[in-house]
């Protein structure tokens, strides 16, 4: 099947991010930006967990309970961990983040946003695994682009212009057009895969840090 032109740019940028960011993860090598591969170590169960500041939102295990300032640990109630949340109003302040509570972030998104455009339209937060260690998260990461990606190319010409056309729960979906949230997507994917460069940067160099 081909895939509307409109949406050939989105699905390339798209597909262009997910792979460096899995790539910046898990290695060997990632695309520093000029076509050169820039060595890459595996993402690490202590560094996937790092606090670089005081009280941040992270994933835990549900035996701990919520994180500083968090009401809840988000994800599927019968797993082992879940992710730092609170009920609206957030905290003001935003509380910092670590690697681990980003990326359950948009794996989820991408789990729950790929089910409400292609899927059962069903899936909830409380049916998405949080997960607790940095391979588990490297994979459920991948699936979950992978998910997206073929909600993308099953959509035709008319999904791109219909409002609500993805049943996604959390977002402004049911006020968009579908190219809108597929370009959205794209930015989450971006701009979170950019804080997650970051992170591990300030990892690798952390003992340099005053």
């Amino acid at each position: 099947m081909s895939h509307p032109p409109r949406l050939a740019p989105l699905l390339r940028q798209f597909e262009f991010a997910a792979t460096r960011l899995s790539t910046r993860l898990d290695g060997p090598v990632t695309d520093s930006g000029d076509g050169t591969d820039t060595r890459v170590p595996p993402l690490t169960d202590e560094e996937y967990l790092w606090e670089p500041v005081a009280d941040c939102w992270s994933v835990r295990r549900r035996t701990q309970g919520p994180g500083p300032r968090a009401t809840l640990l988000a994800g599927a109630r019968t797993g082992e961990w879940g992710r730092d949340a609170a009920s609206y109003p957030h905290p003001w302040p935003p509380p910092f983040t670590t690697l681990a509570w980003r990326l359950s972030h948009l794996t989820e998104m991408l789990t729950l946003r790929a089910d409400h455009t292609a899927g059962s339209r069903s899936l909830t937060r409380d049916d998405h695994p949080v997960t607790g260690d940095a391979a588990g998260a490297v994979a459920a990461f991948a699936k979950a682009a992978d998910a997206w990606r073929g909600a993308l190319l099953a959509v035709d010409e008319a999904a791109l212009d219909t409002v609500g056309y993805c049943t996604y729960p959390h977002g402004s979906d049911a006020e968009e057009p579908f190219v809108d949230i597929a370009w959205w997507v794209n930015q989450e994917v971006l701009h979170h895969g950019a804080e997650i460069a970051l992170l591990r940067d300030l990892y690798r160099d952390r003992r340099s840090m005053p």
